[in-house]
C-alpha cells in the first residue's frame, strides 16, 4: 500500500475555496447572475462550497447545477440537472475538484458547447499539471506537479476534509 501525504487539510481547503470564490466575483463584477455547473460527485461538493462562499462575499445570484460524467467512459451520454435556457448567454463556471488529464474537464466544456455562453470559465481545487488536453483551470486552489504513478484524492468528510496524495 503506497503511503498517504496530507497536502491540504481542513482549514487550507476552506481558505482556497474562499480565494477562488473571490476571483471567480471579481471576473463576473458585472454580472447579474451566474452559473456554476459541478462535475459530480466531488466537483459538485466543491461548486456547492463555492457557491455559498460567493453568497457570503458578493450580490451575485447563482444557480447550481450538476453535471454527470461517466469518468472512465466521457463519450457516454452526460446529464446535467439544468436546462439550457437556464444557462444560455449567462456566465458559466464547470467546476471538478482536481484537473488531472483534463478528460472530464473538456467534455463537460464540450457538453455546454451547444448553447450560446456569455462567459465559459472552469474551476478546480488541484490542478496536477498533466493535461492530455487543451484545457486549463481558470481559477484554481494548488498547483501540484506531481508523477502519472501518484494519486491525487480529495475527501470532503465532515469535520475532516482533505487533500491526499499517494
Amino acid at each position: 500500500m503506497k503511503a498517504k501525504h496530507s497536502i491540504l487539510n481542513q482549514e487550507e481547503i476552506k481558505h482556497k475555496i474562499r480565494r477562488i470564490a473571490y476571483q471567480i466575483y471579481e471576473s463576473n463584477v458585472d454580472e447579474k447572475e451566474i452559473i456554476i455547473a459541478g462535475i459530480a460527485n466531488n466537483g459538485y461538493i466543491l461548486a456547492q462550497k463555492l457557491e455559498k462562499e460567493l453568497h457570503d462575499i458578493s450580490p451575485l445570484k447563482t444557480t447550481l447545477g450538476k453535471v454527470v460524467i461517466n469518468k472512465k467512459a466521457p463519450l457516454d451520454p452526460i446529464s446535467v440537472s439544468l436546462r439550457p435556457e437556464e444557462y444560455q448567454n449567462k456566465s458559466l463556471i464547470l467546476v471538478d475538484d482536481v484537473l488531472n488529464s483534463g478528460s472530464t474537464l473538456i467534455y463537460g466544456v464540450r457538453y455546454f458547447l451547444d448553447v450560446p455562453i456569455k462567459n465559459f470559465k472552469t474551476a478546480v481545487l488541484v490542478d496536477r499539471n498533466h493535461k492530455r488536453y487543451p484545457v486549463k483551470a481558470d481559477f484554481k486552489g494548488l498547483s501540484l506537479s506531481t508523477s502519472l504513478s501518484e494519486t491525487v484524492k480529495v475527501i470532503f468528510e465532515k469535520d475532516h476534509e482533505r487533500v491526499e496524495l499517494s
